[in-house]
């Protein structure tokens, strides 16, 4: 990576450049809930936590107050927090004896939502401004409803099949918000709610507590107990985030950051030390060859992440033994110039939001999630409290490191993003999109360290996406002849609509100068100052 004002690669998009401050999100009006506490006198942190609070409301088919959340915060050095839930303490594996796989809604995938405490958590070690401030916009678009935007329109739209045949009991609730007449709201449609207003409230005048201890608890835990659920208060008051090192990796000149396990962001950074032997930069960026190497990369690193990593305590394998660079130079030696048909581990020695906020000081990177689009299909009544299903992320393979259990956290998808160089900070980046999250974090690195592309160029650059076996999807503008390519390499090549590849944001830093990129494929708006 060189200059990250130049712009090397065709965009229809500007680079939106600042000083002070910089904030960036899948969704413009969360973005203006940042830039609403940096003129109210707020730092980065403040507008991160706003942010990530008013997604929760314009964008509930991504994430929401019931979700988890983690983030990578820098402040001279790097923090890493852990704000996931675990399973409930009764959870027992015979509920699950009759089931070929996990399911993927109902309470049986409820862990604890974390995102609450993850709010709470960065404000107190770093927030300037009043912590119900940071709720004001939300409450707002909450109370006084907002257009729906397209990409979340489309979203909603799809999830119509999902939520509406659903008929037991449990489920209703969820319909009645956010379903209001039977149907999703199309776009510019007014949709608001009246219940997030009011649970809003009350977790700012709480800090936070009637989430954990107080009158929301009570009122999970008794739908739970009314409808079949295995969530408790004590569940709930023994819930606490987790601070915790981020891992990292060389690139280039480039230091990439993670958090680690119970995270994926590991498969990113193993996929990298992979490609690290690659000399990309011999091929163009969009090329079958240059594809070919990323793909086979993070094929391989894939293999490892789903047989290795789980919650950290049930781990066979540490984090540090499959980011050997040692172990690395032995997976590559697997890859040729034709696909690898089905990639298998090796043997190391012993519906997401993004977002991203900077000033002169701080630089935030946070996500949090819904997992499925609105989770697992549970809202607590009279709170608008819709419950994740973040328990999917579990196996029911007997032995696996991230077999489901009690009081256990799930593999999960969602990573935070952060690039330092020379031990300073450049800055915040993230990909949504399930398993597209760490292929996408490795096509940002590559397309900025290999490529040298500014931010915006390296977000508007057309993406591949690794499925399973060979089967790599990439999408509608891919050029012809890569797609030739990759498929004499014996690629299963598949075209795909934009949202099968991700949402993602950027904020760096370069000589006092930030540089602030949002998604073409979302809703996005990036502001600096």
């Amino acid at each position: 990576m060189n200059n990250l004002l130049q712009y090397p690669y065709s965009s229809s998009r500007r680079v939106i450049l600042g000083q002070k401050c910089a904030v960036a999100t899948s969704q413009s009006l969360a973005t203006l809930a940042g830039m609403e506490m940096f003129w109210a006198g707020g730092n980065a942190v403040d507008a991160a936590v706003a942010m990530a609070i008013a997604l929760t409301v314009v964008e509930p088919t991504s994430n929401g107050i019931g979700g988890d959340a983690f983030a990578l915060v820098w402040d001279g050095k790097l923090h890493g927090l852990n704000a996931s839930g675990r399973s409930p303490q009764t959870l027992r594996r015979d509920l699950f004896k009759n089931l070929a796989q996990m399911p993927s809604l109902g309470w049986l995938t409820v862990t604890v939502p974390g995102a609450v405490s993850g709010w709470r958590s960065l404000w107190e070690k770093w927030g300037k401004l009043p912590f119900e401030q940071l709720f004001a916009p939300a409450i707002r678009y909450a109370s006084e409803g907002y257009p729906v935007s397209p990409v979340t329109a489309e979203a909603w739209q799809r999830a119509e099949s999902i939520f509406l045949p659903l008929t037991a009991p449990e489920y209703q609730p969820l319909k009645q918000v956010f379903f209001p007449h039977n149907r999703a709201p199309s776009v510019g449609e007014i949709w608001g709610s009246k219940l997030h207003a009011a649970t809003l409230k009350e977790i700012a005048a709480t800090g936070g507590e009637s989430f954990y201890q107080g009158k929301i608890a009570q009122a999970i835990a008794n739908y739970a107990s009314d409808t079949g659920g295995l969530i408790s208060t004590e569940d709930l008051t023994n819930h606490q985030p987790d601070w915790v090192e981020p891992i990292s990796t060389q690139y280039r000149n480039l230091k990439v950051w993670e958090i680690p396990p119970n995270t994926q962001g590991i498969a990113a950074l193993m996929g990298l030390n992979i490609l690290e032997g690659s000399d990309l930069q011999q091929y163009p960026r969009d090329s079958g060859a240059s594809f070919h190497r990323q793909i086979e990369a993070i094929k391989l690193a894939f293999a490892d992440l789903h047989d290795y990593v789980a919650d950290p305590r049930s781990m066979k394998v540490s984090p540090e033994q499959l980011l050997a660079k040692s172990y690395a130079v032995r997976r590559r030696q697997l890859i040729s110039e034709q696909a690898i048909p089905t990639a298998t581990p090796g043997f190391p020695a012993g519906g997401t939001v993004y977002l991203a906020a900077a000033d002169e000081e701080l630089m935030v990177s946070l996500i949090q999630s819904n997992y499925n689009g609105f989770g697992s299909g549970i809202l607590v009544p009279e709170t608008g409290v819709a419950l994740h299903n973040r328990g999917l992320g579990f196996t029911l393979e007997s032995g696996h490191p991230n077999e489901i259990a009690a009081n256990k956290r799930p593999f999960h998808t969602i990573i935070p993003g952060f690039l330092t160089k020379d031990d300073q900070a450049l800055g915040a980046f993230g990909v949504m999109g399930a398993p597209m999250q760490p292929q996408g974090h490795l096509q940002m690195v590559v397309n900025m360290a290999d490529y040298s592309m500014n931010p915006q160029a390296a977000l508007d650059a057309p993406r591949w996406r690794y499925l399973e076996q060979d089967l790599v999807l990439l999408e509608s503008h891919v050029p012809q002849n890569v797609v030739l390519d990759l498929i004499d390499r014996s690629h299963n090549i598949r075209l795909a609509h934009p949202r099968m590849f991700g949402k993602g944001q950027i904020i760096l830093r370069q000589d006092h100068v930030l540089v602030a990129a949002s998604e073409p494929r979302a809703d996005g708006l990036a502001l600096a100052l």
